[in-house]
């Protein structure tokens, strides 16, 4: 994937780019995390499939912001689609990256054909304050893995940076606390009010959802098909073939 940027709101946003002629897929990543972890998947969706993934604001090789809260992130979608010059595009998202593809698409419906939702939910209960302690430099990569421990170290290695003077995580983890103190809320509003197909996918381990939770999800909203895979909160990384699968399935219907 090629890396570009633009810029939006005084920040310079950064973005992988499959590239081909494949139909648009926008990739939006969970907390913490960025746009490098969808590049995998988007070699197995070529050449049907071309993955825009976003580093999010605060996130990956974007600018750190002032603010995180909701309108923040729809105009920056807004302004991604933009740059791009998309008409439509099919919406994926991860935790955070899911809050805003369904609240996205439930503003700007024409705009959207497809959502793929990865283990959130319509309600968004979520303390970040854990991730404080990964703040500032540590004098090696190890010293940041163990800080990060291994419940989280899988999914954070894109996100370590090396410095003249140590290593540190790519995000500022007060400004994460911030996002998700936004980020939570009740969404069920948002979550019905968009009308195009959905895929709601659910990692059989998270410990961020529940089965029931996501199984009342899929029912309330018409042209809405759940999947459990097994699998934690990052459900294509843990499984990414039985993920991959599942999205060529629900993509090749659209």
């Amino acid at each position: 994937m090629q890396r570009s940027e633009f810029r939006h709101d005084g920040l310079r946003f950064s973005y992988l780019d499959q590239g081909g002629d494949g139909r648009p897929l926008v990739a939006l990543h969970a907390h913490f995390m960025e746009a490098a972890t969808f590049e995998p998947l988007a070699s197995a969706l070529a050449p049907a499939w071309r993955v825009l993934a976003l580093d999010q604001r605060g996130h990956g090789h974007t600018d750190h912001a002032f603010t995180y809260n909701r309108a923040d992130y729809m105009g920056d979608l807004e302004a991604f689609w933009g740059h791009l010059g998309l008409g439509q595009a099919v919406l994926w998202g991860n935790s955070l990256g899911g809050a805003n593809a369904y609240q996205f698409a439930a503003r700007h419906p024409g705009r959207v054909p497809g959502l793929v939702i990865e283990d959130i939910g319509p309600v968004i209960q979520v303390d970040l304050s854990f991730v404080l302690a990964w703040g500032g430099l540590f004098p090696t990569r190890e010293a940041l893995a163990e800080k990060v421990g291994p419940r989280f170290l899988p999914y954070l290695q894109d996100s370590f940076r090396e410095t003249t003077d140590g290593w540190k995580v790519a995000f500022e983890p007060s400004e994460i606390v911030e996002s998700g103190i936004q980020t939570s809320g009740d969404h069920w509003k948002d979550w019905l009010g968009s009308g195009c197909p959905a895929l709601v996918v659910r990692g059989s381990d998270s410990r961020v959802t529940t089965q029931p939770e996501l199984e009342l999800m899929a029912a309330r909203r018409p042209h809405t098909r759940l999947v459990t895979l097994k699998g934690g909160h990052i459900v294509h990384a843990d499984n990414p073939a039985g993920f991959t699968d599942a999205l060529k399935a629900f993509l090749i219907d659209l």
